[in-house]
């Protein structure tokens, strides 16, 4: 008997399969670790957005080249109250790399003072 109650992901990311570094050290001296949520680039598959807390009122995102990321682990999945999977991972990006780091906000006018 199939168990109909059985919590399925939402959403599925599809991630280029990255070999482990044969040295964590020399990784750390040539890359920098991004952890978010990786999401596919709506205009460019060449790209990676990876949104840093999907979840904040406050958030922010960034955006790579993905021949510039060299590694990816996997993170524990953030799960919303409504059963929705987020996946979450830390990826390694080489140094030197040039990024688009980018932070919505509301116009409005400010009050002096």
């Amino acid at each position: 008997m199939p168990l109909s109650n059985f919590p399925q992901a939402v959403i599925s990311f599809e991630i280029q399969v990255y070999q482990r570094p044969s040295d964590e050290n020399h990784l750390r001296d040539t890359h920098i670790a991004f952890s978010g949520s990786p999401q596919k680039h709506p205009a460019n598959p060449q790209k990676v957005i990876l949104v840093v807390d999907p979840y904040s009122d406050n958030t922010f995102y960034y955006e790579f080249d993905s021949e510039d990321i060299s590694y990816v682990e996997e993170q524990a999945n953030i799960v919303t109250m409504d059963g929705e999977v987020i996946p979450m991972a830390r990826i390694w990006v080489k140094k030197k790399s040039i990024a688009i780091r980018s932070t919505p906000f509301v116009v409005e006018n400010t009050k002096p003072c």
